[in-house]
């Protein structure tokens, strides 16, 4: 879900003038998952970019207060949203935590890092959301802990029909800032790319997983 298209078409300005996105149709990416992509996304970038992340963290936190009121606390998925989240908890100066992939194999066995109490209400950070596994894998660890999981916020989202799939069946509210529908349109209207290439990046969309140059 996107709440606002004139902001979604800033952000994926942002993401693809600092190189946090990019788009190759003729010399595509290849996944670990094995899946070839004309688009690689790493978020990670922003943070490098005072600019950016200062917008990223004020919008987040402006829908995060919009979509679900003020939480009890922020949650970031590691590693990537753990920054991004920590940011977003700041501007709404609330606590933080961050949620593993699993459970550390030594010490206390943490998969949830942070202060954490039952039935407080969280929000979940994201910096990008593809099949939606790895991210709804951290809002089961903080129900299982107990947190009233109200939803999630990311930065981008492939818009895989899978990902809206997994989010529905566990019913999980997602908004994200941006998506790859309002980044081709930009990157169009910015000539980042050509109308053929839009043509490649919307026919792997159709099917990412088969999909070859």
């Amino acid at each position: 879900m996107i709440l606002n298209k004139d902001n979604a078409k800033k952000t994926a300005e942002h993401l693809l003038q600092i190189k946090a996105i990019k788009l190759s149709p003729s010399d595509p990416f290849q996944w670990a998952s094995g899946w070839k992509s004309p688009i690689y996304c790493d978020n990670r970038i922003t943070l490098s970019f005072p600019s950016v992340r200062i917008f990223l963290k004020e919008e987040i936190a402006k829908i995060v207060e919009l979509q679900y009121g003020k939480p009890d606390v922020i949650a970031g998925v590691a590693t990537g949203a753990i920054a991004i989240g920590v940011l977003v908890a700041q501007e709404l100066g609330v606590p933080f935590v961050y949620v593993r992939p699993e459970p550390k194999s030594h010490g206390r066995k943490n998969q949830i890092e942070g202060h954490l109490e039952s039935g407080q209400n969280v929000v979940v950070i994201e910096d990008l959301i593809s099949t939606g596994n790895s991210s709804l894998n951290a809002v089961a660890a903080l129900k299982e802990a107990g947190a009233v999981v109200k939803g999630m916020v990311a930065i981008f989202t492939y818009g895989f029909q899978i990902a809206a799939d997994n989010f529905k069946e566990k019913n999980i509210h997602l908004t994200t800032l941006s998506n790859y529908e309002n980044l081709l349109e930009q990157a169009l209207d910015s000539d980042y790319i050509s109308e053929k290439e839009l043509n490649t990046l919307q026919e792997w969309s159709a099917n990412p997983s088969q999909w070859k140059q």
